[in-house]
């Protein structure tokens, strides 16, 4: 087997120019970044190691070729990144006869040293000369005394007399030698409660940097490592704020830069406070590089992304703060007309504008035009941003409509009897923008007026009544949010109840234009200037418009707290609410329907807008506890965050192309913070995958795309509570990540699809079940097709069907608090799509799922798709103990008839093999007579049980043989396989009804691997495949004496947790058999297998 594709963690950096390198796994990746960054290059070198540590040579000016040493482990390369490769890029190549050298012990730093020659720290505290050139050889070699057990080194010097070494020990200590005077250390630096994990020496200003387990960064004054004169060993700075273990830390002058397990890059400031905080990354960050030049940086973490970070212009001294502007009286609403300009209106009722350019208040309406007290204030920004149209709503029911550069010219109208509740500007398709807009008004009884306003320069705003709307009963009955879709003639609208309501568009701009002014009995409503008589009331012309009902109301979507806005983009509705979520919806008809919830981040209460920018990027904008924060999808990381007190207060954000800003109201007062526009600070290399250990993945299939390889298309879940679809591509041999999955509360444990993906080499269409902790199951609809203009060339619609909580009903009771809940950490292990049950002969068309509990329990659930209804149906505690594995098969006779078939496996390694051919059809008709719900049924007694292993069994796999018998193979704990055949028997006759299973014939294999054997798969009746934690993925031949291997890989994924096969038809004819392996990464290989039978049938 050969590997074609690999995702696994970032574990060393390294500028060489302006190219980035890489260590991922074994391979080192080389990332431009002129010219607009992208890959250059990707080569494997080290063999049976992940690689540690990168440094490049000093190079010459001019040098067109950088040398650069690769080591990890016992393993150590050189490679040379020659610029002006394929593109205008860099190109990787090898060095010194192009294959790496085992040095016979663990390489902890490497450093070029004088005539290209390497010196390396090695374990157990050696140091030494290294010439790579040729066939390689030491030239000189010192052991260095009183060292204990090294974690990490750093080395100085460029010769042996100068030669040192600094070395951190489990112990806490930093150790530091002579090379030349080795036998016993010449300083020992104490103060770390912790293994120091990595060291940075900084020869110009001789001091060393610490990181250590105790999750502190120290620096110390050491001077000249190598020298004879220098500091004197003190501590210089304690450095506390990581959250967990430091990685890594590099010195950038006097101050240290660190990388944590926490997922936070901290600059620290002269007095050991951190000056800046990055973070993005999806797990713990293991790699961290400096650029020497230019004051760049890059992380590199276990969720195999790079991001790369150019320093900002004016670095913050701490948090933004924001400035207070004086606003006359006591404000009760701000709203920001530009970036520029601040609106402020009064308690009492009076409007004000702050003018940054010239840093003043400047009164706008006196009180009595404003409406006085209990105001309502919106603005719209006209293009070109020099001007804004605002209308202003008061208690009385009053509306003022008026241009902000001319606000005498004024529309004034009665809109209600009483108070305006909401008022918002909404973008309307077919109108112009810069002369008209549309307002929705919502006042008493929950009446909403849609208005069509039009503004020309000079003149007041002329208004034309276009739709009057009725919401929902409920206790707020106001609207919060609309907003018009695009070529459908219907309005969206959200409520301050969380409902999203959908309404017609009956009055169109034609007819309206066609009606005849107020004095006919019309809908056009031209006002006054604000002190003519009398006033336009739209009270008195109820009967010009009908009231419309909602076409679809979907009650109380985002919870009791409200819908706080609706976007339409990309043919798609998106609406955010205070309860931390945004959804994702489309139209069915005139129905609304929810495709997807998301919750962009931890810790986001309160989600306010979404803001899709030109370049593909998602902008969240909403409030952590209470700060205001805006936080990018692409970086994962926050762009803004501005302390402001909570989202309850009221507030104005504001982006242009040349600056930012955000008012709020706070202690009386306006409170502005604004910033410059500036280039995004973090840029994305390499994509992450997963923060933590990918526990499962599924292949869904391939796609054909123009100029592209095959792509293939998996789902992975993992420990980190996320499902990911993603595009793994044999040509990058990178994956990239298609569509996230956040729906479950804790991990992601087993995925099953719902038969083979229905496929026409464009798109991929399939049901996905997803399960884990907290016994929970979600339903997914994927839909994949071919996009080539995207980066990915594929495109991902993700579309939620269904969930299951087996604690459900503990929800929903009261008083809970005082109740024992049992049994509230149910896991599911393993999760197997029954086959065969969604044919004509089943009354509706139910899918089933067979479920591995961790409470000892096999769960049979059924799924109708059309309803979005997944029930528990049947279950057995037939194991009494951890249920890990479970297999459904179908078994089709002769005649026709069908029997569904579930193996299940437990941690005492036994094997079981079920009949669930009758419960299945007695869930069916209960489901059908209760309309989707029932009291489980008892799957009753197993067939057979066979005792398969000694211990926990961590693999199965069940595979039809042309004869109609089955091959069933497990691996264990204990590193054994077992394989048994199996034939099934229907009865023919009353006397012999029902079903049998016999064992025709058993094969172990003890010792098969040295570590548990966690993937396997019966590839042909002669021929198996399996992969275990030991990194060894093997070959196997079965026949008549047993199982003997034919071959073995080592592969670069850490921890496997499982595996995936499937087969490819060459064009020649031959059969290639494919696997992807997860763990901590994810790596795709393929190879050919010795000519044997024919390959089977799916059962």
């Amino acid at each position: 087997m050969e590997s074609v594709a690999l995702v696994a963690p970032v574990t060393a950096l390294e500028f060489a120019g302006d190219v980035l390198l890489a260590g991922t796994g074994p391979e080192v990746a080389a990332f431009r970044l002129s010219g607009g960054g992208g890959t250059a290059g990707r080569r494997s070198v080290l063999r049976e190691a992940s690689v540690q540590g990168l440094r490049a040579e000093p190079a010459g000016p001019g040098g067109s070729v950088v040398r650069v040493a690769a080591f990890g482990g016992r393993w150590l390369a050189v490679v040379a990144v020659r610029r002006g490769g394929a593109g205008g890029g860099a190109r990787l190549a090898a060095c010194g006869g192009g294959a790496a050298r085992e040095l016979g012990a663990r390489v902890w730093e490497a450093r070029w040293a004088a005539g290209g020659r390497l010196a390396l720290a090695l374990g157990g505290g050696a140091v030494g000369l290294y010439e790579w050139r040729g066939g390689g050889g030491w030239l000189r070699r010192a052991s260095c005394g009183g060292a204990g057990a090294l974690r990490c080194a750093a080395l100085a010097g460029t010769g042996w007399a100068r030669l040192a070494l600094a070395a951190g020990t489990a112990a806490g200590s930093v150790v530091v030698w002579r090379a030349a005077a080795a036998a016993a250390p010449r300083r020992r630096l104490l103060g770390h409660r912790g293994a120091v994990l990595a060291l940075c020496y900084a020869a110009a200003r001789g001091l060393l940097a610490s990181a250590s387990e105790d999750r502190s960064v120290r620096v110390w004054a050491v001077g000249e490592l190598g020298g004879g004169g220098g500091g004197d060993g003190s501590c210089l700075m304690v450095c506390y704020g990581h959250g967990a273990r430091v990685a890594a830390v590099a010195l950038r002058g006097p101050c240290p830069v660190s990388a944590g397990e926490d997922g936070a890059c901290l600059e620290w400031d002269g007095g050991g406070g951190v000056r800046r905080e990055r973070r993005g990354h999806r797990g713990a960050l293991r790699a961290l590089a400096l650029r020497p030049a230019g004051g760049c940086l890059a992380t590199g973490g276990d969720d195999g992304g790079v991001r790369f970070c150019r320093p900002r212009r004016e670095a913050p001294d701490g948090a933004p703060v924001a400035a207070a502007l004086g606003a006359p009286g006591r404000p009760r609403a701000v709203v920001l007309a530009g970036p520029r300009r601040v609106l402020a209106l009064g308690e009492a009722g009076g409007l004000a504008a702050y003018e940054a350019a010239e840093g003043r208040w400047g009164p706008v309406l006196p009180p009595a035009a404003a409406g006085g007290t209990r105001g309502v204030l919106a603005a719209a920004p006209l293009p070109g941003g020099a001007q804004a149209l605002c209308a202003l709503a008061g208690g009385d029911g009053r509306l003022l409509l008026f241009a902000l550069g001319c606000p005498g010219a004024a529309t004034g109208l009665r809109l209600f009897e009483g108070a305006v509740r909401g008022l918002g500007w909404a973008p309307r398709p077919g109108l112009p923008p810069d002369t008209a807009a549309a307002l929705l008004a919502s006042g008493p009884d929950g009446v909403m007026l849609w208005l069509d306003v039009t503004h020309c320069p000079g003149q007041a705003p002329r208004v034309q009544l276009m739709g009057r709307y009725l919401l929902p009963p409920c206790k707020q009955r106001w609207h919060t949010c609309a907003a018009f879709l695009p070529q459908e003639g219907l309005l969206v609208c959200g409520d301050r109840r969380g409902s999203l309501l959908l309404f017609p568009c009956s009055s169109s701009p034609g007819w309206a234009a066609e009606s005849t002014g107020i004095a006919d009995g019309g809908t056009d409503l031209v006002g006054e200037d604000c002190g003519s008589e009398p006033e336009p009331s739209c009270s008195s012309h109820k009967g010009a418009l009908p009231l419309e009902a909602p076409l679809s109301v979907l009650f109380g979507l985002h919870g009791k707290t409200g819908v706080t806005s609706v976007t339409c983009h990309g043919g798609y509705i998106y609406s955010t609410g205070r309860d931390g979520c945004y959804r994702q919806l489309c139209l069915q008809g005139q129905e609304l329907e929810v495709l997807r919830k998301y919750r962009p981040c931890k810790g986001l209460q309160w989600i306010e807008e979404l803001r899709f920018t030109p370049d593909g990027d998602l902008l969240v904008l909403g409030f952590h506890s209470d700060n205001f924060v805006v936080w990018s999808s692409r970086t994962g990381a926050n762009l803004h965050c501005i302390p402001c007190g909570g989202g309850h207060r009221s507030w104005s954000y504001c982006s242009s192309p040349s600056a930012e800003a955000f008012a709020f109201v706070k202690c009386g007062d306006v409170m502005l913070y604004r910033r410059e526009a500036e280039p995004c600070e973090q840029q994305v290399l390499l994509p992450s995958l997963h923060g933590r250990e990918i526990a499962c993945v599924r292949r869904l299939g391939a796609l054909e795309v123009p100029g592209h390889a095959a792509l293939n298309v998996f789902v992975t879940g993992s420990e980190d509570t996320t499902a990911c679809v993603l595009v793994l591509s044999e040509r990058s041999r990178a994956a990239v990540p298609l569509a996230r999955l956040s729906d479950h509360i804790s991990s992601v444990r087993a995925l099953a699809l719902a038969g083979p993906p229905r496929s026409d080499n464009e798109s991929l269409s399939t049901l996905l079940f997803s399960a884990g902790g907290r016994a929970q199951i979600e339903c997914y609809r994927l839909l994949c097709a071919r996009d080539p203009a995207s980066e990915s060339a594929v495109a991902c619609q993700v579309i939620h069907v269904a969930s299951h909580r087996l604690d459900e009903h503990w929800e929903r009771k009261k008083n809970r608090h005082k109740l024992i809940k049992m049994d509230p950490e149910t896991r599911y292990m393993s999760l197997s799509v029954v086959p065969g049950t969604s044919s004509e002969q089943l009354l509706t068309p139910w899918k089933f799922l067979a479920a591995a509990c961790s409470d000892g329990s096999v769960r049979v659930f059924g799924l109708l798709e059309a309803t979005r209804k997944l029930v528990l149906v049947a279950e057995s505690f037939h194991h009494q103990r951890c249920v890990l594995k479970v297999e459904a098969f179908l078994h089709t006779q002769a005649g026709g008839e069908r029997r569904h078939l579930l193996c299940s496996a437990a941690t005492d390694g036994s094997i079981a093999f079920w009949d669930i051919t009758s419960p299945i059809a007695d869930a069916t008709d209960a489901l059908h007579r209760a309309e989707g719900g029932m009291q489980p049924l008892a799957l009753g007694a197993p067939l057979l049980t066979v005792m398969a292993h000694s211990c926990g069994v961590n693999s199965l796999h069940v595979r039809k043989t042309p004869e109609g018998q089955y091959l069933v193979a497990s691996g264990s704990d204990d590193g054994s396989i077992h394989v048994c055949l199996l034939e099934l028997a229907l009865g023919g006759d009353e006397a012999a009804a029902g079903t049998c299973l016999r064992v025709l014939e058993r094969v172990a294999r003890p010792c098969a691997h040295a570590a548990h054997v966690t993937g396997i798969r019966v590839l042909r009746p002669d021929l198996l495949l399996s992969a275990s934690v030991d990194q060894r993925l093997t070959l196997w031949h079965r026949g008549p004496g047993g199982l003997d291997a034919l071959s073995t890989t080592f592969f670069h994924v850490p921890d496997l947790a499982e595996l995936d096969c499937w087969e490819v038809a060459e064009a020649s004819g031959q059969l290639r058999y494919c696997c992807v392996l997860c763990g901590q990464g994810l790596e795709m290989l393929h190879g050919t297998a010795p000519p044997g039978p024919p390959p089977l049938e799916a059962p």
